[in-house]
C-alpha cells in the first residue's frame, strides 16, 4: 500500500486507514485481531482509535494485539481524547484537565508510552480552545505525542487551534472529519484551510456509514445495522433522493470498472484535495478486502466529475 505525508509533516502513513470504532462492541477479539492481521499484510499502518470507542475496550483491544500479534513500530496509531461514554450517555469535556487524565488512561490501555497522532475529538464551547491546545502541546512537549491535531473542527476552529499551537512551536498536522460522497460539507472551509495552513484530512465514514456499497439500495433489512437504536439516526439520515441518486451514480461507475461500489467511493475520497487518508470500518475480512481493493482504483476524471456533479 502507498503512503502518504499528513499534511506538511514528516509523518507518513497509509493511504487508506482502519479504523476500531466497532472493537469490543459489537466486535469480538478474535475478529479484530484477523482485521488487524489483514490490514498489516496489505501494508496498511494507520490505526485508528479513541478513548469513547467501546467505552476504553477498543483501545484494550489494540493494546493486546500490539502485544501479541503486531509489533508497535509497525503501526501508526491515532487515537482521541475529549469524548468519554458512559451507559447513559456521551459526555463531551475537553478541558485540559480531562484531556490529559483521557490521554493517560488511552497510553495505559494501549501499553504504550506514547501515540503517533493524538486528536481532539471535537469542538465544545465549555472549555476555552486556550486551554484545549495547551493539552495538546503538553502531549508533545512531554512525549506522550509524536503529533498533534483535531477532529470535527470546521474551518475557522482548525485555523484559530493551529495559530495557537504555531504560537508555541508546536505543528497541528491533521483534523479528522466526516467525509464522503453523501457528506461533502467539510469541503466549504477545510479544503481550503488544509492547502493554506498545511494539515491533512483523515476521512471517516468514507462509505457514509455503508451507504454507498450499495447495501441499502433495496431499502433497509431487518439483518442491517440501520434499526439498531445506536447507529439508525446516521443511516437514515443519509438515505434520501439525493444519496438515492449518489449511490446510482456511483454503482455504474462501478459496473463500467468492473470493480465493487465501495472501491469507487473509496478512491474518490482518497484522491480528494487535502485527504491523507480514508479511515474505514469493517465488521469482517471480507468487507476489508473489499476497501483494500480501492489501492489499485484510480477513477479516470470524466468519471469523478460526474460523480463530483450528481453528489454537489
Amino acid at each position: 500500500m502507498r503512503r502518504r505525508r499528513v499534511g506538511g509533516s514528516g509523518l507518513s502513513v497509509s493511504r487508506l486507514g482502519l479504523g476500531t470504532a466497532m472493537w469490543g462492541e459489537p466486535l469480538d477479539d478474535e475478529v479484530c485481531r484477523d482485521l488487524l492481521l489483514a490490514y498489516v499484510q496489505a501494508g496498511g499502518t494507520l490505526l485508528d482509535t479513541a478513548h469513547s470507542y467501546g467505552f476504553g475496550r477498543s483501545e484494550q483491544i489494540v493494546g493486546e494485539l500490539l502485544r501479541d500479534v503486531v509489533p508497535r513500530d509497525e503501526l501508526t496509531i491515532c487515537t482521541k481524547a475529549g469524548v468519554a461514554r458512559t451507559p447513559d450517555d456521551r459526555v463531551v469535556d475537553t478541558s485540559r484537565g480531562a484531556l490529559l487524565r483521557h490521554l493517560d488512561a488511552s497510553l495505559g490501555r494501549l501499553g504504550t508510552e506514547y501515540v503517533d497522532l493524538w486528536l481532539a475529538h471535537t469542538w465544545s464551547d465549555t472549555a476555552p480552545l486556550e486551554e484545549t491546545v495547551s493539552a495538546l502541546e503538553y502531549a508533545v512537549t512531554s512525549g506522550r505525542a509524536r503529533y498533534v491535531g483535531v477532529s470535527n473542527y470546521s474551518g475557522w476552529q482548525t485555523a484559530r487551534a493551529f495559530s495557537l499551537l504555531e504560537s508555541a512551536r508546536v505543528p497541528l498536522v491533521a483534523n479528522e472529519v466526516e467525509y464522503s460522497l453523501v457528506v461533502r460539507d467539510s469541503e466549504e472551509e477545510l479544503v481550503t484551510a488544509a492547502a493554506a495552513l498545511g494539515f491533512g484530512l483523515l476521512a471517516y465514514s468514507p462509505l457514509a456509514r455503508g451507504v454507498l456499497s450499495g447495501k441499502y439500495r433495496s431499502g433497509v433489512s431487518s439483518g442491517s445495522r440501520a434499526p439498531a437504536r445506536s447507529v439508525s439516526t446516521y443511516v437514515r439520515d443519509r438515505l434520501g433522493a439525493r444519496s438515492t441518486a449518489v449511490v446510482d451514480a456511483v454503482s455504474t461507475a462501478a459496473g463500467g470498472l468492473d470493480v465493487t461500489a465501495t472501491e469507487v467511493a473509496l478512491a474518490w475520497v482518497r484522491d480528494r484535495p487535502g485527504v491523507t487518508a480514508p479511515i474505514v470500518a469493517c465488521r469482517s475480512v471480507v468487507e476489508l478486502h473489499t476497501a483494500l481493493a480501492s489501492e489499485n482504483l484510480e477513477l479516470p476524471p470524466e468519471i469523478v466529475a460526474a460523480l463530483d456533479d450528481v453528489s454537489d
